[in-house]
């Protein structure tokens, strides 16, 4: 502690110290309230010291100092705290409060992407722990739940869980089909292999024409890998085979950064010495809100659609739309389903809106390829409109399509 005026640094304390040896008083330091000054100044016996009024008033300002850069720590810190806590909701599991809370604390292998507005949660291929390990349906883009404005879209619209059930799995899942069921399945005899795009390479177990709820054993998977970001997941399969059947196949989900839409991009290279030819369609499996299947629930086309076999007493086509008649029962399971016609070869014929007019919430599914079948397939949880796109790809070429998914309540 300085304890004489000799001992004071800097040329104001001299200057001070000039002025007492001239006899003249320094000009007394004004002090703020609550200041060191004052607070000294109102002890019994103080008696002011001119020149240590300098010093008084440079601590002073240190302090000042202090106080100022810890407020704007603080202040810092908690735009911080705040920021950190926004990106962590985004980017990590949907807040507690989201509708898919539940699907994204699973234990199954999974990402959550998010728009801000979005939020769904997507479970990922995974031949030990993956949720879904059946041989009919692409394993990417499994997808338990996605919410907008706190109403749900996808879920569970089974009873019966088995990972290796060939249906138990839920949202906007797609299967390859070819001519034969499945590629190779006509030329292979029992025991010998055949390819299923998405899944795998497969074991015939018998003589029978291919059947998709049968469990044929997983021959090789190949290798899946998975690329996360905050709103969109892309997944990958590398195939090759003993059959000259070997592709790239990736697809990638991702959510609009301006609006409610979810995309389905696809691109698929053929690797192999042979033409891969096939369809796929998107089995949709749309829950509303988990309502059931009834009065209320519409489907409309921008065509006419013509049913193969009539939907009623459960539901009938009223101009371009498919209206239901009653509550489909859940037991016994009783489906309204067809295959329609209607429908041109004109891309813009694939636009399909799923609504439930009681609430206004509703999902517009489009695709930048054109319509080769239809399938319509509703039971008492869930509403599948099938469409299905044709896929022709020679040895080194790629084809590329997309689906979008535009959700909205009214």
């Amino acid at each position: 502690m300085l304890t004489d005026r000799a001992s004071y640094p800097g040329p104001q304390a001299a200057e001070a110290r000039k002025r007492i040896r001239r006899g003249r008083r320094c000009h007394p330091v004004r002090e703020k309230p609550g200041s060191i000054g004052r607070l000294l100044s109102m002890q019994p016996g103080f008696e002011r010291d001119p020149s240590k009024d300098l010093v008084v008033r440079m601590i002073e300002l240190k302090i000042d100092r202090v106080r100022f850069f810890v407020s704007a720590a603080i202040v810092l810190l908690g735009s911080a705290l705040t920021a950190g806590g926004a990106s962590a909701a985004q980017e990590g599991q949907p807040a507690a409060a989201s509708p898919c809370s539940s699907a994204a604390q699973s234990a199954f292998p999974k990402a959550s992407i998010t728009n801000g507005a979005v939020q769904a949660v997507v479970y990922l291929p995974d031949a030990k722990n993956g949720y879904y390990r059946g041989s009919r349906f692409d394993w990417s883009g499994v997808v338990p739940c996605l919410a907008y404005k706190g109403h749900t879209y996808f879920g569970i619209w089974f009873s019966h869980y088995d990972p290796m059930i060939a249906d138990a799995i839920a949202g906007p899942v797609e299967e390859f089909r070819s001519s034969d069921g499945a590629l190779n399945y006509g030329e292979a005899k029992p025991g010998e292999l055949f390819v299923k795009p998405g899944v795998g390479v497969l074991r015939k177990i018998d003589d029978s024409p291919y059947k998709f709820m049968a469990p044929y054993p997983l021959v090789d998977g190949g290798k899946w890998t998975v690329r996360t970001r905050r709103s969109e997941v892309s997944l990958t399969q590398h195939l090759n085979s003993s059959l000259g059947i070997a592709y790239v196949y990736q697809k990638t989900l991702k959510l609009d950064k301006r609006e409610p839409v979810l995309l389905l991009e696809h691109e698929f290279k053929n690797t192999g010495t042979r033409t891969i030819e096939m369809e796929v369609y998107d089995h949709d499996f749309f829950m509303l809100d988990g309502a059931p299947t009834a009065p209320g629930m519409v489907v409309r086309f921008p065509f006419e659609p013509k049913a193969e076999q009539s939907m009623e007493p459960l539901a009938r086509i009223e101009g371009k739309q498919i209206v239901y008649l009653k509550e489909l029962p859940q037991k016994p399971r009783l489906a309204a389903s067809s295959y329609l016609t209607g429908y041109s070869d004109r891309v813009s014929d694939y636009d399909i809106t799923v609504e439930d007019q009681r609430t206004g919430v509703g999902v517009e599914q489009t695709s930048d390829m054109p319509i080769s079948r239809f399938n319509f397939w509703s039971i008492h949880t869930t509403i599948c409109p099938e469409a299905y796109i044709h896929l022709n790809i020679p040895p080194g070429q790629t084809a590329h399509w997309t689906i979008r998914y535009r959700f909205y309540a009214k």
